[in-house]
């Protein structure tokens, strides 16, 4: 599944890579769900760890407060309509793409061509996703545990951790909403920057994306600052 942060990634090449589990405990760990249909897919759900094949990937979360999705019913019966809402330098975006059911597997072909696997995981409240993007000819390979809640717990972060050594990806990160989270669109009041029109290809709104984007922030010394500012939060992260 293609999040706002995926297409990030695009000028990341691929690094080093984590160590493999047994063969014999992998079977049972790494075990794809079957998608019965989209209705067991909706609702809203919290991006709440992940573990990719890429070392940035913890990097690019620095400068995301949170990011949650709504997945809804589609007019087609095997199609799912994801808006993803991702919070950063005190920001909301949205995204709205689609994906297709096609032989248990989610396909995506708006902005960035990819698909998604759900896996079984113990935890009740979660989907834990199995994603493949490609990018300027390489493809890149995340697990995403999305939950019902904000936080995850040791045990399940000790279990997708195992998935990861698994799939050979890094270690997994947790991710917290101690920033905030993007309001409901639709909700009065709510100061949200669409950016679906702009990643579907019309140019024609960037100039008022920026400007948006600006005047949110107190203009263009106060945006460099927020940068800056998530840049020296992940450095101390780093120290810890």
């Amino acid at each position: 599944m293609v999040f706002i942060h995926i297409s990030v990634i695009a000028v990341l090449g691929l690094l080093s890579l984590g160590e493999t589990a047994p063969l014999s405990s992998c079977d049972s760990l790494i075990q794809p769900l079957e998608i019965r249909g989209p209705e067991q897919l909706l609702g809203k759900w919290m991006r709440v760890a992940v573990s990719s094949d890429h070392e940035e990937a913890e990097l690019l979360q620095a400068f995301q407060d949170s990011y949650w999705m709504r997945l809804t019913a589609d007019n087609e019966s095997d199609v799912i309509s994801v808006m993803g809402a991702l919070k950063g330098f005190g920001l909301c975006f949205t995204l709205t793409t689609r994906l297709t059911l096609v032989n248990n597997t989610l396909q995506q072909y708006f902005f960035v061509p990819g698909n998604v696997t759900l896996l079984k995981t113990e935890c009740s409240d979660c989907l834990l996703l199995q994603t493949q993007n490609y990018i300027m000819g390489k493809t890149y390979d995340n697990l995403i545990l999305m939950s019902k809640r904000q936080t995850v717990t040791a045990a399940e972060m000790e279990e997708l951790q195992k998935q990861a050594d698994c799939l050979n990806l890094i270690r997994p990160f947790s991710l917290s909403f101690d920033r905030g989270q993007c309001p409901e669109p639709e909700s009065p009041g709510a100061d949200v920057i669409d950016m679906t029109p702009l990643f579907s290809g019309d140019t024609d709104v960037r100039p008022n994306i920026i400007e948006k984007i600006l005047n949110a922030t107190g203009g263009l010394d106060n945006f460099l600052k927020r940068v800056t500012d998530a840049t020296q939060r992940l450095q101390r992260n780093d120290q810890k």
